[in-house]
């Protein structure tokens, strides 16, 4: 157990170096986007700008997620600080829906307006930058932890302020060579339209976690008969429910009923052993029983473990 919780601060402590070092170059680079669109007069580059901006309060949330999460358990909070990083990612997803539908809103608008004077040399210079800085982010959290859903919820970010400097540096081109200005609100729509896509993703995922769902690979159905027939002396489970504190924590608690001739210990045993090797959960809390289930009489408690 030692060297499995080693290993969590080990990949914890590099996601949030990592997360770090993402948010200073995006913050840092979101300045000169902000001005550069101001300048070139371009939604696009705007509306990258204020994506960034989020991006960045994303980004700094997610790395103050690591950090908390790395607090040890306490009385009033039993399980620790890690659910707060699915809490962030959550508050990251619904941020996208908010900025997805500003870009909308905005490129409609300008649209109706009709053309307006874009300054396309400068989107394709601020364009070619935000690029190589959203790379450069993106990298940096592909070699993070990518099953962790904190991360996957602020590379997601990133990942959008990618498409949108890609969308800014084809808006420029498209402008500087044939002057159609259009192009520039109507590539903002396609990329709210993939922001709000990834936003759905990370928000029903992290829900999920927070309305103490299931893992989606786990079809709880199956535990108990699978228990009744690999565990000797069991003779029936139920009860059983299965949660996730975070996308990689998972918990489980069930009522076991075993025969009178059955070794309380030895079953337990063979019950959790048979849970992390079958269905991969690792902390698991059992109550054995006799004939009745305990929660409807109390002579019929045996032990819980």
């Amino acid at each position: 157990m030692h060297g499995s919780h080693d290993h969590s601060h080990t990949v914890t402590a590099k996601n949030e170096t990592r997360m770090g070092l993402a948010a200073m170059i995006t913050g840092g680079f979101m300045f000169i986007e902000l001005a550069g669109g101001i300048i070139a007069n371009s939604l696009a580059l705007i509306a990258d700008a204020g994506h960034m901006l989020t991006d960045f309060a994303a980004l700094g949330l997610a790395w103050f997620a690591f950090r908390l999460a790395r607090r040890p358990a306490d009385w009033k909070r039993t399980y620790g600080f890690d659910r707060f990083q699915v809490l962030v990612a959550f508050t990251n997803g619904m941020a996208l829906f908010v900025i997805a539908g500003w870009i909308v809103y905005e490129a409609i608008d300008r649209l109706m307006q009709g053309e307006a004077h874009v300054a396309g040399g400068i989107m394709v210079v601020i364009g070619v930058a935000g690029l190589l800085v959203n790379i450069i982010s993106f990298l940096l959290l592909r070699g993070a932890d990518r099953e962790n859903l904190n991360v996957r919820g602020a590379a997601l970010h990133v990942l959008g302020d990618l498409l949108g400097s890609v969308a800014a540096l084809i808006a420029g081109a498209v402008i500087m060579l044939t002057g159609w200005t259009p192009i520039d609100p109507l590539l903002s729509i396609v990329v709210a339209l993939i922001i709000l896509r990834s936003g759905w993703f990370v928000v029903s995922e992290s829900a999920h976690i927070l309305l103490e769902g299931a893992p989606h690979e786990l079809d709880t159905r199956d535990i108990a008969p699978d228990l009744v027939k690999n565990v000797p002396g069991v003779d029936e489970v139920h009860h059983v429910h299965v949660w996730s504190i975070t996308q990689c924590r998972r918990m489980v608690t069930l009522h076991a009923v075993i025969g009178d001739a059955a070794d309380i210990d030895t079953v337990v045993q063979g019950i959790k052993a048979r849970l992390k090797d079958k269905f991969n959960l690792d902390h698991a809390t059992v109550e054995v029983e006799s004939r009745t289930c305990a929660d409807h009489t109390d002579a019929s408690h045996r032990a819980p473990a």
